[in-house]
């Protein structure tokens, strides 16, 4: 007696197949290509009186694509890589003329603080590096990443490339901060007056984020109704506002002068540290309260401290808990036709709560990712000129930040006490983040600025134009050339090619861009 009928598999989840009773019928191992079609025969054959047999046979019905990056990598990454040749000293040389202002006043256009700079001090390219890798990664996730899994946000917890960037560029204008408030407490500028810019910048910030992620091109008129209120420039001018706020506050004037005074004491080889206790203080103050909302607030049919996606997650018991105190204070606050309505956790878990990954929760803890690179910059002015010690303390912070995640996730996905997850932006996520953003800084100054091995490019040219490259990739993301009609829209190679043609175009703009000296400031 034979028999067969259609199965469906979708591998994002174990699937267990029941026929009457719980038994054993069959087991067979497969791997399972992208885009194949299978069918899964299951044939049961009577041997003789009182004995049967179960055979399982998969048969491929159609041949998947060929999927591996290592076979598009070799002939797409040369579209990227060429943008390397616009600069004739990509390696091993540093130009003697740059073009570039006072190494404070940095360039982040949300960050420069002074008007008038000095053309005679040096400048941090390592930091317009750091800031333009990370941006150039972000336009390359944003526009697909070659649809590669692997290469999108993760739909929960765990990390993957997309995963990276946006903290370490809230890092990276956490030290330009520091650089930048040096420069204008040393030249005397009014705390007032530095704080009315903060504050213009901050609202500049906000309500251009706004903007960029609630387009209605091709849609209709925008609904104030659905309007979605938070958002990557959000956060980054928010978290940028608190920080200055409180370095205004608390600060005791130039870092360098101050480093100089307390040499000698017992207490010296933590002073970049020590003479900023209640900068400190207060940081510890706002993560205990994001730890006392996240684990202790109540949400209602959710357990406390629920930090799971919701859905049919933990087999469905929690499936209008999505992100737990994060998404429900979000809801409460903002209201639900306010935030994103297509988490990156819907596809794989079937929620239907909207939920925000830039929420207001998140937020506290963007601004420990913040503070936590405002300290790198205080490093940099504390200890200018003693490079070992730079690189030293680098490596001890992201040492120190490294531990405390190995603790918090017990170095595990799903297992730990807080898991890392870019949708909470869990404390966990900031100091695994924070870790990676000192060490990669780390190499980066040593290679750019103490031995002037590489200039930095191309990373360094959309570093000095930042907010320009990120707001136009986004509303140009449509547009031709940055995306055209392609072949065979299932093939990961065409993809990746574009993508990647896409972010090379912008690397293109942001060095003709920066060889006319012209610069995006807000």
């Amino acid at each position: 007696d034979e028999s067969s009928s259609p199965l469906e598999l979708y591998l994002m989840v174990v699937l267990t197949l029941s026929i009457g009773t719980p038994c054993s019928l069959c087991w067979v191992s497969e791997s399972f290509g992208e885009f194949g079609h299978y069918s899964l025969w299951v044939v049961r054959a009577n041997l003789s009186v009182g004995s049967e047999q179960v055979n399982c046979t998969i048969i491929t019905d159609q041949e998947p694509i060929n999927s591996s990056l290592r076979n598009n990598q070799l002939a797409s990454l040369p579209l990227f890589g060429c943008t390397a040749a616009f600069d004739s000293n990509f390696v091993l040389h540093t130009p003697k003329e740059v073009g570039t202002p006072n190494r404070a006043a940095d360039s982040t256009s949300h960050v420069k603080l002074l008007s008038q700079q000095n053309p005679g001090s040096r400048r941090l390219r390592s930091l317009d590096t750091f800031r333009g890798l990370a941006l150039v990664i972000m336009v390359f996730v944003n526009y697909g990443a070659g649809k590669y899994w692997f290469l999108e946000h993760e739909r929960w917890n765990g990390l993957t490339l997309a995963d990276l960037v946006f903290p370490w560029f809230v890092f990276i204008m956490g030290t330009s901060i520091a650089l930048a408030l040096s420069s204008a407490l040393r030249n005397n500028y009014s705390r007032w007056k530095l704080l009315g810019k903060v504050t213009w910048r901050t609202v500049v910030l906000v309500l251009l984020g706004i903007i960029i992620i609630n387009p209605n091109y091709c849609k209709g008129p925008l609904s104030w109704g659905t309007l979605r209120i938070p958002g990557v420039l959000q956060r980054l001018g928010l978290s940028y506002f608190v920080v200055i706020v409180m370095e205004l506050q608390f600060g005791k004037g130039s870092p360098e002068m101050i480093a100089l005074v307390n040499i000698g004491k017992w207490w010296s080889p933590f002073r970049d540290i020590l003479i900023y206790w209640p900068q400190w203080i207060l940081i510890v103050l706002l993560e205990t309260v994001w730890l006392c909302l996240t684990f202790l607030f109540p949400v209602p049919d959710c357990p406390r401290g629920y930090l799971g996606p919701g859905g049919i997650g933990h087999f469905g018991q929690f499936a209008n808990c999505t992100g737990g105190a994060a998404g429900y204070i979000d809801r409460i606050i903002l209201g639900e036709s306010h935030i994103y309505q297509h988490p990156s956790c819907t596809t794989l878990y079937h929620t239907t709560l909207p939920y925000d990954p830039e929420g207001l929760l998140g937020l506290i803890n963007s601004i420990v990712m913040a503070f936590l690179g405002l300290q790198a910059g205080k490093i940099f002015l504390i200890y200018k000129g003693q490079n070992k010690q730079i690189t030293l303390r680098f490596f001890i912070w992201s040492l120190v930040l490294g531990t405390i995640s190995a603790i918090l996730t017990k170095c595990s996905r799903d297992e730990g006490f807080i898991p890392v997850n870019k949708n909470l932006w869990s404390i966990s996520y900031i100091t695994t983040l924070s870790c990676f953003a000192y060490f990669i800084l780390m190499i980066v100054y040593f290679l750019v600025d103490v031995r002037k091995w590489w200039s930095g490019a191309p990373f360094y040219y959309p570093g000095m134009n930042s907010i320009l490259v990120y707001v136009g990739h986004e509303v140009f993301a449509h547009y031709f050339p940055f995306k055209f009609e392609m072949h065979n829209p299932q093939s990961h190679g065409e993809h990746l090619a574009q993508n990647l043609f896409a972010t090379s175009i912008w690397v293109l703009i942001a060095y003709i861009l920066y060889r006319k000296k012209i610069f995006w400031k807000i």
